[in-house]
């Protein structure tokens, strides 16, 4: 696992620049650094060592050293392809997975992508047409980001590296706090930066003569099999998800798994036998705190087991140190439960396997039953009436039932815009200084429900979460925050042929009156115990909701509610009124709250000092620990 930036041009002290966009990204490859640079371009390059430990230091080149390859990520059937290639006459240097994808790119070209399979963020400079190819993994594991300042073409593995280009002119972009305060994260393609953008999942881009142009070359598309039947299903998914976990346990250093109490990792985690795994928890009850139940589960698979209690002061002191990991604000405070849990694995092994993937792919989130709870609701009711209703109980204090009469007024495509949905129209210009950037967060999601037109509702969710959600949340978090802590993190679920078997399940097999990710529990089933295999979904829950009634984080909160930077963006009296009502036990504002504090945390980083974007440290700040300590 590794980090990567360059720039195309030449400009005054070019290798000073270069060492200062890789240094910055150094947590991502502790291990060793690589440059290359001609009169065309300025590559970068740092080194979690996983495979070929003494060989694999970067660039790699062609045979005739034409092509100059950097690479982040992991291709797990290199063995194969690397055969394929040497019988074409392909001489190889090393024993890398990333030397495959510079012969490969040298024989297929743009079709080499789609023989790949892992994740995946790479960059290849052909010194022969002066062009750079650019490429992103299916699912948007591994990270890629690019801009244009002048005639200069930048892209790196984390937007930091960016802002360490002395030409780069750093602007807050307006529109994506619109859709942050909607969605929780930054929509991809559009960044917090003006003008930077991440290469969305299964693309690639060239750079040609000035030019940028990026091209798809695969997306998850479903395609129920209605023939299939149960026992079906549950043998191709064991199947391929057992040779998809030994796939990606291939390394030449040790790999541990973290385990929760969901069926997701406890699934992997089966595969672990004698090997490590690792869960974190808060001191809040068994709700939050997973712990126990992983630790029982451990016993009987027969893994050795780490464990990691989160108190408060260190989850709040460490607010400011995710935030700069993350790049942009993510308002999930889940991330900051990933940063601990991958911090402890950290001190162990060099790299884990994970359940992320597993909720979109195979129907696991309990939102996905909406269609079939709110059918009769629906049916009973005419549209217009339903739509009247849910205006009159939104003005009401909040009440048990509310939210299934004002969620089970609008059909899916108006109603659902992902897991997460912080702030509709109205409170967004409520709360805004400036309301004339608001949008409906439903036009963004309209072009992925152009693509599934004719799909049932579930199929429709389960797409949109898979090209929003997934990839702004989950697998954005996932990288950031394994990597602050240089522990390479791989996803079993999320892998193309798992995603064969996935995309043929009809609807019944995913979601039903039973259960969510039916199917694939029916497999996990074979392996667990059944209380685990059949757990309801928790998450990764976090005691937010707890913290902010308590006067410690309360004050906290508030006081960034009254600065400077929250004057700029918003209406504080607003926003400090949903704080209150949440305190005071008059609603449930909680991640309202805390989307808008994150953002402010974030914005402070970096743009509250011009001349500052350095890593906070992970331990609460002075002022934190004294407001901690008041009675």
């Amino acid at each position: 696992m590794c980090g990567l930036c360059g720039f195309t041009g030449e400009i005054v002290d070019r290798d000073a620049v270069l060492e200062n966009m890789t240094e910055v990204i150094t947590h991502r490859g502790p291990d060793s650094k690589g440059f290359y640079t001609d009169d065309k371009i300025s590559m970068g390059f740092r080194r979690l060592s996983i495979i070929d430990l003494d060989n694999g230091s970067q660039p790699i080149y062609n045979e005739d050293k034409t092509l100059v390859l950097m690479f982040n990520g992991e291709i797990y059937n290199y063995k194969q392809l690397r055969k394929e290639l040497q019988e074409k006459g392909h001489v190889f240097a090393t024993d890398t997975d990333s030397e495959v994808l510079v012969h490969g790119f040298e024989e297929w070209r743009e079709d080499l992508l789609n023989r790949l399979r892992g994740m995946f963020g790479f960059a290849i400079w052909n010194r022969t047409d002066e062009s750079l190819f650019i490429a992103r993994d299916f699912f948007g594991i591994k990270p890629m980001h690019y801009t244009q300042v002048g005639g200069h073409f930048l892209y790196a593995s984390e937007i930091k590296s960016i802002l360490k280009f002395p030409g780069f002119e750093k602007k807050f972009n307006y529109r994506t706090l619109d859709n942050y305060l909607s969605f929780q994260y930054a929509v991809p393609p559009e960044t917090f930066f003006e003008g930077v953008y991440c290469l969305l999942p299964g693309h690639y881009l060239w750079y040609r003569d000035g030019k940028v142009e990026t091209t798809r070359y695969w997306e998850a598309r479903f395609n129920p099999d209605e023939s299939l039947t149960e026992e079906q299903a549950v043998d191709e998914i064991e199947k391929v998800f057992e040779e998809s976990v030994n796939a990606h346990k291939i390394s030449d250093v040790e790999v541990g798994c973290f385990l929760s109490s969901g069926v997701d990792s406890s699934y992997v985690s089966t595969y672990f036998a004698d090997q490590k795994t690792f869960t974190v928890g808060f001191d809040f009850g068994e709700k939050y705190n997973e712990i126990s139940w992983a630790e029982r589960l451990s016993k009987k698979i027969g893994v050795e087991h780490h464990t990691h209690l989160i108190s408060s002061e260190e989850f709040w002191g460490n607010v400011e140190h995710v935030q700069y990991h993350m790049d942009q604000p993510l308002a999930d405070p889940s991330c900051i439960a990933l940063y601990f849990v991958s911090k402890l694995a950290s001190e162990y092994v060099k790299v884990v396997l994970s359940g992320e993937g597993a909720d979109e792919l195979f129907g696991g989130y309990t939102i996905y039953n909406e269609p079939h709870v709110f059918k009769a609701y629906q049916k009973i009711l005419p549209s217009k009436f339903r739509l009247w209703l849910a205006k009159e109980v939104k003005k009401l204090p909040h009440f048990k039932g509310q939210s299934f009469i004002i969620r089970g007024s609008r059909e899916t495509e108006e109603k659902f815009i992902g897991n997460a949905f912080m702030y509709d129209d109205e409170d967004k210009r409520r709360i805004l200084k400036d309301p004339s950037i608001v949008t409906r967060p439903q036009s963004l999601c309209k072009k992925f429900y152009d693509r599934v037109r004719g799909y049932d509702q579930e199929t429709k969710m389960q797409y949109l979460d898979i090209n929003l959600w997934m990839v702004g949340d989950i697998l954005l978090k996932a990288d950031r925050m394994s990597m602050a802590n240089s522990l390479e993190l791989r996803v079993p679920f999320l892998d193309k042929e798992v995603f064969k078997v996935a995309s043929k399940l009809p609807t019944r097999l995913r979601v039903n009156k039973k259960n969510t990710k039916y199917a694939m529990r029916q497999a996990a089933n074979r392996h667990l115990p059944q209380e685990t295999a059949q757990k309801e979904k928790l998450g990764f829950p976090v005691p937010t909701r707890v913290w902010l009634r308590d006067e410690k984080y309360y004050n906290i909160v508030k006081e960034k509610f009254h600065s400077e930077t929250a004057k700029k963006f918003f209406n504080t009296d607003v926003i400090t009124q949903f704080l209150d009502d949440h305190y005071h036990n008059k609603d449930d504002n909680s991640r309202k709250v805390w989307t808008i504090y994150i953002f402010l945390v974030w914005y402070d980083i970096y743009f509250g000092d011009p001349n500052d974007v350095t890593p906070h440290r992970a331990s609460p700040s002075l002022l934190v620990l004294l407001r901690l300590a008041m009675p």
